[in-house]
C-alpha cells in the first residue's frame, strides 16, 4: 500500500529532527532515517500498526510506535493509500491531532 506524509506530520518530524540535531550532532539524521525504516513497514504486507485509544480509533486512526523514539506514527488509511497525520511525540500533547482524523 502506499504511503503519503501529511504537511503537519512532515513539520513535526523536521521539528523534532532539527532538536535531537541540536541536542547530540547525528541524532536528528538518526530519527529522520527511523522514521523512513517505519515508513517501509507500513507499506508492507500486514504493517504492524495498533489502534489509536478514545474516539479517533472509532474513526479508523492507527499507530505505528517508533522503536528507538518516544514517537508515533499516526495513520488513516483512505482511498487505497495510508496517510501519516501525525508525528507524535509520547508524552507532549497527547490527541492534538485528533482533528486531523476525518470520518
Amino acid at each position: 500500500m502506499r504511503v503519503k506524509v501529511s504537511p503537519e506530520a512532515a513539520e513535526e518530524l523536521m521539528e523534532a529532527a532539527a532538536w535531537y540535531e541540536l541536542e547530540s550532532p547525528g541524532l536528528g539524521e538518526q530519527l529522520i532515517d527511523t522514521f523512513e525504516q517505519a515508513t517501509k513497514k507500513l507499506s508492507a504486507p500486514n504493517p504492524p500498526i495498533v489502534p489509536v485509544l478514545g474516539q479517533a480509533s472509532k474513526l479508523g486512526a492507527k499507530r505505528l510506535i517508533l522503536q528507538q523514539f518516544p514517537f508515533s506514527l499516526v495513520t488513516v488509511v483512505n482511498n487505497q493509500a495510508i496517510t501519516i497525520v501525525a508525528f507524535a511525540h509520547h508524552s507532549r500533547k497527547p490527541g492534538y491531532w485528533h482533528n486531523r482524523v476525518s470520518p
